[in-house]
């Protein structure tokens, strides 16, 4: 009864644990990293910033206050009503005044202060999306990796069975004195090989594990596993151009936006070259019988007289050139992009040729190769050694083939990275 009841709890959690390690797919985890990924949530703060910075585009510079004694004498015995002598009084000197001064904004200078503040978070956005594009890139080429690690120690296992076999049989044969010992050893090593080929490829998943659970902003020991299945797409037929890729690409729309940002920031500059008005209003209460009164003026800046216009012209036509780079930059990228995906498509076609060739032609062949040597040593025609030899081609080329099918996918993330195919 307590054997019954031990081997309820050891399934039990056998169960619990093998529920807990949820299979990701990879839309999953490129979701997962669009939503908590540190580095969006940096840019979702930047923009917002910016978006509230130009709010502040049509604020007015702050009243300005000011009080205080005006043209008062030093002597305070002056500052009262005095007898003039002839049985008269003259009045007292000083006043003390209040002061009043506002100036008000072009508008034509908010509205081009505004338009190029509002658009600056533009330019952040396309660099988001190019930050995005290249996380995708990265858990796309971590999540592949796995999927064929996986494939690995599942071929493994295949082949520590037939390894198993073999030594099975050979000591079997060796009592019987029907096989030769040399063989045997060759195979106990090759299980030996097996073996420390199934803790380096766990070890790896582990890696990768960490990397995509770092990539998601997740606990970097959270157990989860991967959908093994896979897609190969054919890119064969696709027509790219500079249109296309100036249509795709975040960094070649951030340098568009920029170059456009730009732009308004020079008509920001521009306005800065019109006049300001303002208004000024003095009150002035007399001492000693002095009369109250007041002064009010009108002010203008003038910032386009050639001493106060140099800064802003000089900016602007800094701005020009910066321009005349980022169209520069803007060409270098697309030339760069066109030649990279050119060069990854015809890789890519030319591995999906050798695919297919393991798929229909090299594994088949050497699996049925293996076969016939596994059914001639059964029925004692053939050593050991032979077929040792005719495992040991298939199982490396079943690796290698493994290896091959992770260029492949590789070489897609890239090219889907290159043309920032979502």
């Amino acid at each position: 009864m307590k054997k019954v009841v031990w081997l309820i709890l050891i399934f039990f959690c056998l169960s619990v644990k093998l529920n807990s390690q949820q299979i990701m797919s990879l839309q999953a985890v490129l979701d997962s990293i669009r939503s908590a990924n540190p580095v969006l949530k940096m840019y979702d703060h930047d923009i917002r910033s910016m978006d509230e910075a130009a709010k502040g585009a049509y604020g007015w510079m702050p009243l300005e206050l000011g009080t205080g004694l005006w043209m008062t004498p030093y002597d305070p015995n002056r500052w009262k009503k005095m007898e003039d002598g002839m049985g008269g009084y003259e009045e007292g000197m000083g006043q003390y005044m209040i002061s009043v001064q506002q100036m008000f904004p072009s508008r034509k200078k908010q509205d081009a202060e505004f338009a190029y503040m509002s658009a600056m978070s533009s330019v952040e956005k396309e660099k988001k999306n190019f930050s995005l594009n290249q996380l995708y890139a990265e858990a796309k080429k971590n999540y592949y990796d796995w999927v064929i690690i996986q494939k690995k120690i599942t071929v493994v296992a295949q082949n520590e069975k037939l390894i198993n076999f073999m030594i099975q049989s050979a000591e079997l044969r060796y009592k019987n004195g029907l096989e030769k010992i040399n063989a045997y050893y060759k195979a106990k090593a090759a299980l030996g090989t097996l073996e420390k080929m199934r803790v380096m490829l766990e070890n790896e998943i582990a890696l990768k594990r960490i990397a995509l659970n770092t990539l998601m902003n997740r606990d970097k020991l959270v157990e989860f596993l991967v959908d093994t299945s896979y897609t190969l797409k054919d890119y064969s037929r696709d027509l790219f151009d500079s249109t296309q890729l100036l249509a795709s690409r975040s960094d070649l729309k951030a340098v568009n936006k920029e170059i456009q940002l730009n732009w308004l920031k020079f008509g920001a500059e521009k306005a800065k070259l019109k006049p300001e008005f303002g208004i000024r209003f003095d009150h002035m209460f007399g001492f000693g019988g002095l009369p109250m009164q007041y002064s009010l003026m009108g002010m203008v800046k003038i910032p386009f007289t050639r001493a106060a216009s140099r800064m802003y012209k000089a900016n602007m036509e800094s701005i020009k050139w910066r321009n005349e780079s980022l169209q520069q930059e803007k060409q270098m990228i697309l030339n760069e992009a066109t030649a990279m995906a050119q060069s990854m498509r015809n890789e890519i076609v030319a591995k999906q040729k050798q695919i297919r060739l393991y798929e229909e032609k090299i594994i088949p062949a050497l699996r049925n190769n293996y076969s016939a040597y596994q059914l001639a040593y059964e029925q004692n025609t053939e050593e050991l050694f032979m077929l040792f030899d005719a495992w040991e081609t298939l199982n490396m080329t079943q690796l290698d083939y493994l290896d091959q099918l992770r260029e492949l996918l590789l070489m897609q993330v890239e090219f889907e990275r290159i043309l920032e195919i979502k």
